[in-house]
């Protein structure tokens, strides 16, 4: 079955048959997809982490399917009722849509109309009129009254006729493949507010009277709709126009409109497409719309999630980070070049002594050496940002430190969280945030993965998409970019760690704990001595962590252990020893690596062993460089239409963008406003955290709405 599965896979992916092959090996061994990629080149043909995950999501896809086909073949089995020709069909069935309307007439009903038209006994007289084998359908009904069985009149046994034929159409195959076919090419969502709803309501206002083509409806749309039916304010349908979807079923089933059976048929039709067929095409509809919403959804929440964890990250400096605030004050903490907190407290320089908040603030900027300060964007950040900028290092013999501002989305979820409380238990969530903050820009990557990924402020409609789906490829995104940037293993968290390839949180927790109790690992092969960490989570963990100044210098590379022999031997084979290899590019130019090719190891793997050789360890992401937002533009009262400004995009939906450009309140940038352009896809041109020049186009103070526009 593997065979078929990838060959299937192979087709629908448009891959080699033999990558797919072995990529399904692989993950059948418990392998993960990042190592996978970046460690298993010549067996997958270096397939990437995408086309390894669609591999994945597909053979997933194909197992549910052959579970739900053998469920089907047992149920028949058992009820005698599984002939040859049946079970070829069921067979040959190659997806759940297929399956199940093959499988739809033989399923196990409720009681239904037509059931009990069958126990009362008017199966043969229906057989007569679907076949148009009776003369007088009024006559011969009257032939099936029966007080005894319930049938009283004529018209009865003909109502009851009339039940069991809608119910023959709606199971023919053939049938709900046309009806589907229709409905998908020519369907609407119509809305409309609910009576009464329309204060309420009032943010679904363009949905209250609204309808657009199913095929040509953007996904934002319809979860709107569907959130709008979900709060009971909108009442929403989906489906073609009635008569030409009944007509489609008249020139199957009407034999003659105007014939004595042809008269019966049609009313069986006309009730066959109202009662059965369309609720359940319009389920079927509704479904389509919503997975294909969901996954546009969740991708661009992917995109938006990938580009803020592989923000730039400052690197091991020593901060001061800010939580501003007004009445309240700026939560101030010093951290280590490791994030460690050190010191904090509390200044007001903006609602009380504005000389002792300098004073404090200089004494601490050189008691810790601070090399930087992080400054949250939340309340009271730009103004606090103008009094950092008025101090006087130079009269206490200090260069003023980098000010950065830090999107702090997400921060107090943290400060409130297990993670927070279990890291700080003596602290209160004033002291955990400012951390998180000055974490956030030492590491962005290494802090936001405390977080749940759905607080982090990106994405759109986040709660209403399928939530094991958004879970699922949230891990995913987040397990990617932990893994191509690399895990210092000294210094790590244990939810850093848990993101790690082949380890998750148990092995995390251990790692801390062994790392504890027995000091700093000193080489990768010591992870063996973790408890539970077999040979396996070993092989698929090992080439992602770092170790800093380890006495094997691979140790702090991206060199796979398994392959530190080779290395070796590179560096026996020019008399010289590894730590040379990796400081002498010359060296490295003279080696020839199709010396080195062998059937365990292709020149994938050798270019990659090459590569971080000459950068071992390297970090991927960019290098930071601070934001500057324009001075005097602190709050929405200070916009004015026309004003050019810079800004950082802080989230991407398939409407727009959304750029933060220092007022507390972020610009929406319409699709339509992205470009001279067209544009169809904002994620084409913007990306989260990109640095753009906006302009103002309107401000609506009282519903705090800024209008942008990125145009030349």
């Amino acid at each position: 079955m593997t065979d078929n599965h990838a060959s299937r896979i192979a087709k629908d992916l448009g891959l080699a048959p033999r990558s797919v092959t072995a990529t399904i090996s692989l993950l059948d061994e418990g392998c993960t997809i990042p190592f996978i990629a970046r460690y298993r080149k010549e067996a997958t043909g270096s397939l990437d982490e995408v086309a390894i995950a669609n591999i994945r999501d597909s053979l997933q896809a194909l197992k549910e399917l052959e579970k739900r086909r053998a469920s089907i073949l047992d149920s028949l089995q058992e009820r005698q009722l599984l002939s040859d020709e049946l079970k070829a069909k069921i067979d040959a069935a190659d997806n759940l849509t297929e399956l199940e309307d093959i499988y739809l007439p033989y399923k196990v009903k409720r009681k239904t109309r037509a059931s009990q038209a069958r126990e009362k006994g008017l199966e043969p007289l229906a057989k007569q009129i679907f076949e148009y084998k009776c003369a007088n359908p009024e006559v011969t009904a009257k032939e099936f009254v029966s007080e005894e069985k319930g049938v009283a009149t004529g018209e009865d046994a003909l109502t009851g006729a009339r039940d069991i034929i809608a119910e023959w159409i709606n199971e023919d195959e053939q049938t709900r493949k046309t009806m589907r076919r229709h409905w998908m090419q020519n369907s609407f969502i119509a809305s409309k507010v609910g009576k009464g709803k329309e204060t309420d309501g009032a943010k679904f206002q363009d949905y209250f009277s609204f309808s657009e083509s199913t095929s040509k409806i953007p996904s934002h749309r319809i979860l709107a709709l569907f959130r709008g039916e979900n709060e009971e304010i909108l009442k929403v349908s989906v489906g073609p126009e009635e008569e030409p979807s009944i007509a489609i079923l008249d020139s199957r089933f009407v034999r003659g409109a105007k014939s004595p059976c042809g008269i019966e048929v049609k009313k069986a039709v006309q009730d066959c497409y109202k009662r059965l067929l369309a609720p359940s095409m319009e389920t079927e509809m509704r479904t389509n719309l919503k997975e294909k919403a969901d996954a546009e959804a969740i991708n661009v929440f992917v995109q938006n999630l990938k580009e803020l964890l592989m923000a730039a990250p400052l690197g091991e400096k020593s901060v001061l980070a800010i939580d501003p605030g007004f009445r309240t004050g700026c939560k101030i903490v010093c951290l280590s070049k490791q994030g460690e907190l050190k010191h904090y407290d509390v200044i007001y320089p903006l609602e009380k002594s504005k000389y002792e908040a300098e004073h404090k603030v200089l004494d601490l900027i050189k008691r810790f050496e601070i090399e930087a300060i992080a400054l949250g964007n939340g309340t009271a950040s730009r103004e606090t940002e103008t009094f950092l900028k008025a101090i006087d290092y130079k009269t206490v013999g200090l260069t003023a430190p980098p000010l950065i501002l830090v999107n702090e989305s997400g921060a107090s979820i943290y400060s409130a969280s297990p993670v927070a409380r279990e890291e700080f238990p003596d602290h209160d969530i004033t002291v955990r945030g400012a951390v998180s903050i000055g974490r956030r820009l030492i590491d962005p990557l290494a802090e936001l993965v405390k977080i749940d990924a759905k607080s982090i402020g990106v994405g759109q409609y986040q709660h209403d998409v399928n939530q094991s789906q958004l879970s699922a490829s949230l891990d995913d995104t987040v397990s990617s970019c932990v893994n191509s940037v690399g895990v210092e293993l000294n210094t790590a968290s244990k939810e850093l760690l848990s993101y790690v390839s082949g380890l998750g949180p148990q092995l995390a927790g251990n790692i801390v704990k062994y790392r504890g109790e027995n000091g700093p690992f000193r080489s990768r092969a010591e992870l063996k001595k973790v408890p539970r960490l077999g040979a396996k989570a070993f092989e698929q963990c090992a080439g992602f962590l770092r170790i800093r100044n380890a006495a094997n210098p691979l140790d702090s590379s991206a060199v796979h252990p398994e392959r530190y022999e080779l290395v070796q031997t590179m560096a026996k084979d020019l008399s010289r020893q590894v730590k040379d290899l990796m400081s002498d590019s010359q060296l490295r130019k003279s080696i020839r690596i199709e010396k080195y090719v062998s059937d365990a190891v292709g020149l994938p793997t050798l270019q990659d062993i090459l590569s971080e050789l000459e950068k071992p360890g390297r970090d991927p992401r960019e290098q930071l460089v601070p934001m500057q937002f324009k001075d005097g533009v602190n709050s929405i009262a200070d916009l004015e239409e026309g004003m050019r400004l810079p800004g950082v995009i802080t989230n991407v939906t398939a409407f727009g963008a959304f750029v933060d450009i220092g007022v507390h309140q972020d610009g929406l940038v319409h699709v339509s406003e992205l470009a001279n352009k067209f544009v169809k896809d904002p994620s084409e041109v913007v990306k989260v955290s990109q640095r753009v020049d906006v302009m103002v186009l309107n401000v609506d103070k009282d519903r705090k709405r800024i209008s942008l526009s990125m145009k030349r």
